[in-house]
C-alpha cells in the first residue's frame, strides 16, 4: 500500500508515499497542512505520473534544506514546489497541493532514518480509502500534465511523460 524510499543522496533519510481515494475530509487536511499539524505534504494526485517524480522533488528538497536554499518554508511546501516545472510558488501550491473538494490524497513523508514516524496516525486522519501507490496512473490526468508541463507531441513520440515532467523539474532553477 504505502512505499518507503531511501535517498540516493542522503541514504540517512526515509521517504514513505501514501495514496488515497474517496477522500471525504479534503478541505480539513488542507488547513491541517497549512497550521502544519500534517507533517507531511499532501499533493493532488492527478499531477503524478509515477512515484519516482515525487523522489526526485523530496530529494532536491531535502538537499536544498542542507546547503539552507530553500525558496519555501518548509521541507513539505518545498517538495510540492519542487514538482513545478515554474519558479512561481502560489502556482506550484495550486497545481500540486490538494484543494478543499479533492477527492484523492498524495501524501508524503520525509524523516530521517532514526526518527519514529507515526504513519498510521496520519492515516487515520484520511476519511478515504488508501490504495497502493504504483495505481498512481489510475488517478493521473495525462492531458493537464502534458498541458501544464508543455509536452510537445513530438517529444511525446520520443519519449515517456516521465522523462518529460522530470526534465522539466530538473532545469527549472537553470531557466
Amino acid at each position: 500500500m504505502q512505499l518507503n524510499s531511501t535517498l540516493e543522496l542522503y541514504p540517512d533519510y526515509t521517504v514513505t508515499q501514501l495514496l488515497f481515494k474517496d477522500v471525504k475530509n479534503a478541505a480539513e487536511l488542507r488547513k491541517n497542512a497549512m497550521e502544519g499539524l500534517v507533517q507531511g505534504a499532501l499533493i493532488t494526485p492527478s499531477m503524478i505520473v509515477d512515484p519516482f517524480q515525487i523522489l526526485v522533488a523530496s530529494n532536491k528538497a531535502v538537499h536544498l534544506q542542507k546547503t539552507g536554499k530553500m525558496k519555501t518554508r518548509s521541507l513539505f511546501s518545498e517538495i510540492i514546489f519542487n514538482l513545478s516545472p515554474t519558479n512561481n510558488i502560489s502556482e506550484a501550491f495550486k497545481r500540486f497541493g490538494i484543494s478543499d473538494g479533492d477527492s484523492a490524497v498524495y501524501v508524503v513523508l520525509v524523516y530521517p532514518k532514526e526518527d519514529a514516524v507515526d504513519v498510521s496516525g496520519i492515516v487515520s486522519k484520511i476519511n478515504g480509502q488508501q490504495i497502493p501507490v504504483d495505481t498512481i496512473s489510475s488517478l493521473s490526468d495525462a492531458a493537464k500534465i502534458k498541458k501544464f508541463y508543455k509536452v510537445s507531441p513530438q517529444e511525446d513520440g520520443v519519449s515517456s511523460l516521465l522523462d518529460a515532467v522530470i526534465c522539466r523539474m530538473a532545469i527549472k532553477d537553470v531557466m
